[in-house]
């Protein structure tokens, strides 16, 4: 068992401290009672009910006068016999507990004397700098495919048990799922796995998406990355004829060919605000129906030192946990644009996010999203890390009539009642976004009147509405010569 040996591995290394951070308790410790039974050195777990037991013994009585923290940690200190010591429920008490952080500092300077190893069991732990030189990380393997497969079909038969039905289900579907399940522990993905089958008897389709909201509710990362629920299509942005021929060649080699080693990586859009690329991003996953993850750059950035990186960490880590995805990163300068003003953090964070970028191997296909490319480091947008660079530009006068043509049938409006002509003309460098608006604006003046909207009413907002290559026209100009050599148009123009 790979995990047994790994943690072998640490505590022969001699760490007096190891980090074991899981929702699975109980699994947490049985795997080091199984650990001792080899070994032959005691497991004395703890928690703040029980106090402290001998966790590879059955029916064991606590020791006395081993509830508090400090209790605990003074009887590990006097402790001759070596032992493995689980504490859960510890967590809280490394914070602004001196005299406990003290006490494991002296355990942990004694380890050559007493080789005794304190495993911390939590979902998360944080230990004081002071603890760090002599403490070890250690997650449990998440399950593979082959026990998800079995969980699901023992799922499958206690239904059958119980209900003296079958359940139906094909073996593309079943796949799908057990690819659904991927990331999550065994407790966690059994429960999503018999949720799919009680519902109706089946495993189908339809199951699937609801499970990956559930499985990314479980895998909180408190607002840095975050479950798009709404998808676009394709029939609902204008234009973008090359990206959209570009993402059209590459769908079966991202969806199908899970192992391929040459899977898509992920694109970065460039362009004016309001042109669309945030509807683009969310229109790739809609086209591969895959889950689509937004990254927000922003809630990445933490006072804490360190703490910024380890968010991108964990959010890339929960992205790859949920491939084949979508992750959209939007307006990606923000976040790693660097400067010297936010002591290397942003320099950092592009560390983290390069090195996952040219070395990841789930799928995971990034959709960047970008409106200032200048302050883009390089060595972000070279080949190798992105498969290409699109540029999206103010639409054409084709695509402007495609947009309105969207915007009113998503709005009930027939496009053949409105002089579309006039309209395309008279929006010349208007974004996409700034149609929509236009569109929203005079519905709002048509409904006050009481009068259905016209092309009279359209043409009064669009009259109205100063757009952005006209108050940022030199940027506009300058992106585009930027562009010119160095990115693919992503309309074909």
């Amino acid at each position: 068992m790979k995990e047994l040996n790994d943690l072998r591995v640490l505590i022969e290394s001699r760490f007096p401290l190891i980090l074991l951070e899981t929702w699975e308790e109980d699994r947490a410790l049985q795997v080091l009672s199984r650990l001792a039974m080899e070994d032959g050195r005691p497991v004395m777990a703890w928690n703040l009910i029980d106090g402290l037991c001998r966790s590879d013994l059955a029916d064991t009585p606590p020791f006395t006068d081993t509830s508090e923290p400090q209790q605990v940690l003074e009887h590990i200190r006097k402790a001759k016999q070596p032992a493995i010591f689980a504490l859960c429920d510890f967590h809280p008490f490394l914070r602004d507990e001196p005299r406990i952080v003290r006490l494991l500092k002296d355990i942990g300077q004694a380890h050559e004397r007493n080789g005794h190893t304190v495993v911390l069991v939590s979902h998360r732990v944080e230990v004081p700098p002071e603890l760090s030189r002599m403490t070890a990380r250690f997650e449990l393997s998440m399950p593979d495919d082959r026990q998800l497969m079995s969980l699901v079909q023992d799922e499958a038969r206690d239904w059958q048990r119980r209900s003296g039905k079958r359940v139906r289900a094909d073996r593309d579907t079943l796949s799908r799922l057990v690819a659904n399940l991927k990331g999550l522990t065994l407790t966690d993905a059994r429960r999503l796995a018999r949720g799919a089958i009680v519902d109706d008897g089946a495993i189908a389709d339809a199951d699937l998406p609801e499970i990956n909201k559930t499985k990314f509710q479980l895998l909180d990362m408190e607002g840095v990355l975050s479950f798009e629920y709404d998808t676009s299509r394709f029939s609902e942005v204008g234009g973008l004829a090359n990206l959209k021929s570009w993402l059209e060649k590459r769908r079966d080699a991202f969806v199908d060919d899970v192992d391929g080693p040459d899977k898509p990586r992920g694109i970065l859009l460039v362009g004016v605000q309001g042109g669309g690329k945030s509807l683009a991003a969310r229109a790739v996953a809609g086209m591969w129906q895959v889950p689509l993850l937004r990254l927000d750059m922003g809630a990445i950035y933490n006072k804490f030192f360190g703490e910024s990186e380890r968010n991108v960490r964990e959010a890339l880590k929960l992205a790859e946990s949920m491939s084949p995805c979508v992750l959209w990163v939007d307006e990606i300068e923000k976040g790693v644009a660097t400067g010297e003003n936010d002591g290397g953090t942003s320099r950092r964070v592009l560390g983290t996010l390069l090195t996952w970028m040219a070395e990841h191997k789930a799928p995971v296909f990034m959709v960047a999203t970008a409106n200032e490319i200048d302050r883009l480091p390089p060595e972000l947008i070279r080949k190798g890390r992105l498969d290409e660079l699109f540029f999206v530009d103010l639409p054409s006068a084709a695509i402007r009539e495609d947009i309105f043509r969207i915007h009113l049938r998503a709005r009930g409006h027939e496009p053949a009642r409105f002089q579309l002509g006039e309209l395309v003309d008279d929006t010349d460098g208007f974004t996409g976004a700034e149609i929509e608006q236009a569109v929203i604006a005079a519905a709002y003046a048509a409904r006050a009147r009481g009068e259905q909207m016209d092309t009279t009413d359209l043409l009064q907002e669009v009259h109205s509405t100063v757009p952005l290559s006209v108050t940022m026209a030199e940027r506009l100009q300058a992106l585009r010569d930027w562009c010119q050599s160095r990115a693919v148009p992503a309309d074909g123009a």
